[in-house]
């Protein structure tokens, strides 16, 4: 049933419900587990990644299976006014994960679901839980069967559940789109703590509007996804630009290619500082220890903000390494980065995939890891990246923010649109993400400044009449939600809502319904 609990109550609470109480909250929920107060052992619940929200839930839960998460939302659902919310490892930046005196799902909790099936035309699928890590999936799919997941997420401690509520992008969704266009059915528990299982044919509705739907519609609690056989190496390469249209121009190129042999299996870009800064200048980009930036090998018409274009290419052990060093040459001719600084290295597809662990592990050892994390992620048009470069990172940026600034492009083809993501109009639209990580101790900007200067970038989007949107969006207020999906799709969405959490119970930190409350 119930694998463990710890209830968060607020200290100086003097308007506690009925609803809310301690006693009769474990009594209605059958928790096999004690309750403890605030000065339990943990308050993870009550904070995430991005560091800069704290809501203390009524009850913190580890469900074990789909049923148990049922049970709690309909629980939830019989209250005047508990919420749920689904929480992976934590990762949101927002406070999307919190439910303010609601109760919390530890999905990591759910039975360990790992199957691989083959379908009748010859595909293979894996059936996993949607707690799982996908740094789990990957392991166990390399390890045992020797195939692996087509889209990807950088960082891969993330649940499968989490990242499809989303979307989940990396530089592979160029081909295969990210990770809500590669999984083809889920188990779904909705606000009424109704257990669906959906497809593109069953339950279709639910299927497309949980993937890409902020949790508003249902907790995933199993997905199954597509594979395909997984390579043994990756020629891991980055190249160094000055100017940004010469950036661009290859990067589109590279992803806009239709033979697969005839591009990189992985293409993503990033800017960074035209400084000896380690966190976002010349430093950060060599892939080796032993590999130096040397900026004598810039032109002097070098700027103060140059680009990166990352790829990678997949190969074999039987491959022989001559020929992979004539293909990889081949995808380079005509490319116009810096000849000189070029930098590559050749690591297992497990460590490619898994290289964030690396720098996790870096920024824990630094005491980065835990401080706050005012990131910032847009899908800007084509036809307006240019702008946003020559204002936002020319400008705006061009002291750097403390870490990564991705930017490369994605194509709208590879999404389904019937799914809930919300995306710009163009063809050829650009992610970018400003993953800032604010020092522990009193040097830059504070978390608030940076806070301030995401606003500001967005009002200049929205200033500009830029084609954008914010992805994994924060809003404050029903009318900006409204704007983020537009008036048909808002409308869509609403339905769903709706459809199938009518008293809105579920997902509250992302603020775009209140909840009903009972009559």
């Amino acid at each position: 049933m119930i694998a463990y609990l710890e209830c968060f109550v607020h200290e100086n609470d003097t308007e506690s419900r009925p609803d809310d109480d301690v006693s009769s909250l474990s009594k209605a929920l059958d928790l096999q587990g004690s309750i403890h107060d605030c000065e339990g052992p943990t308050d993870e619940a009550s904070r995430d990644f991005g560091g800069m929200y704290s809501l203390a839930p009524l009850a913190f839960i580890r469900p074990s299976d789909a049923d148990d998460v049922a049970r709690k939302v309909k629980e939830a659902a019989r209250s005047s006014n508990l919420t749920v919310a689904a929480r992976g490892n934590g990762h949101s930046i927002n406070g999307q994960a919190m439910a303010d005196r609601g109760l919390v799902l530890d999905m990591r909790s759910l039975d360990d679901h790992f199957r691989v099936v083959e379908a009748n035309n010859g595909s293979f699928y894996a059936d996993v839980s949607g707690g799982a890590l996908w740094e789990h999936v990957l392991k166990q799919c390399v390890s045992e069967y020797g195939m692996a997941p087509r889209s990807w997420t950088d960082y891969l401690s993330l649940t499968v559940g989490g990242t499809l509520s989303n979307a989940g992008v990396s530089g592979q969704a160029f081909r295969y789109g990210p990770q809500t266009s590669n999984v083809t059915e889920l188990q779904v528990v909705t606000g009424k703590g109704e257990i669906f299982n959906c497809s593109e044919t069953e339950n279709s509705e639910l299927f497309f509007g949980a993937l890409g739907g902020l949790g508003q519609f249902g907790i995933i609690t199993r997905a199954r996804v597509l594979l395909q056989p997984a390579p043994d190496m990756v020629r891991w390469i980055r190249l160094v630009y000055t100017e940004f249209e010469d950036f661009t121009r290859d990067a589109e190129l590279l992803v806009t290619r239709q033979d697969e042999e005839d591009s990189f299996d992985y293409v993503e870009g990033f800017a960074f500082v035209n400084s000896d800064n380690p966190a976002d200048g010349r430093p950060s980009v060599p892939l080796d220890p032993d590999q130096v930036f040397d900026p004598t090998h810039l032109p002097r018409t070098a700027g103060s903000m140059l680009y990166c274009l990352e790829l990678a290419r997949h190969y074999r052990h039987a491959d022989d390494p001559s020929i992979v060093d004539m293909g990889v040459n081949r995808l380079l001719g005509g490319l116009g980065f810096v000849e000189r600084l070029k930098f590559q290295v050749d690591l297992s597809y497990l460590e490619f995939l898994l290289r964030v662990k690396r720098a996790e592990e870096h920024a824990k050892a630094n005491g980065i890891w835990d401080a706050p994390h005012p990131w910032l992620n847009l899908f800007v048009s084509k036809s307006d990246i240019a702008d946003f470069d020559r204002t936002v990172i020319k400008k705006i940026l061009k002291d750097g923010i403390g870490g990564p600034m991705l930017v490369y492009p994605l194509l709208r083809s590879k999404w389904d649109a019937r799914t809930s993501v919300v995306l710009p109009e163009s063809e050829i639209f650009y992610i970018v993400a400003l993953l800032r990580f604010t020092p522990p101790y009193p040097k830059g900007p504070s978390f608030k400044n940076l806070v301030a200067q995401n606003k500001e970038i967005i009002q200049y989007c929205n200033k500009k009449g830029f084609d954008f949107k914010l992805y994994l969006p924060h809003y404050r207020s029903q009318d900006d939600w409204k704007r983020h999906f537009g008036n048909d799709r808002w409308s869509r969405f609403v339905e769903r809502k709706t459809c199938f959490d009518p008293m809105a119970i579920l997902a509250p930190g992302q603020k775009i319904f209140p909840r009903v409350s009972q009559p």
